[in-house]
């Protein structure tokens, strides 16, 4: 049985997508990891507000840490997204 065979649950000669790598798509990933990075900047910003006496950020401040993480989100995303896609498509030859 070859590697592209499932060994489990498979009925013999049957194909499954067992070692078949899909394309991440690049969007969906962008916007999920832009707002994962969106919420954990907002909980360290409210675990920060609980300490007594600290005053961390001005508003404009608070606003340019948001942004750059929704960015950084795009950043990762297209990078590794693009990187992966190009990859997976050259082994599936």
């Amino acid at each position: 049985m070859t590697q592209m065979q499932s060994t489990a649950g498979s009925r013999p000669g049957e194909q499954s997508n067992v070692g078949h790598a899909g394309a991440i798509p690049v969007v969906i990933l962008g916007l999920s990891l832009s707002l994962f990075f969106v919420i954990s900047y907002l909980i360290c910003i409210a675990g920060y507000l609980l300490l007594p006496g600290f005053e961390l950020l001005s508003w404009r401040s608070f606003f340019l840490g948001l942004i750059e993480s929704f960015i950084w989100g795009w950043y990762i995303a297209l990078v590794f997204g693009s990187l992966y896609n190009f990859f997976s498509r050259r082994i599936e030859r």
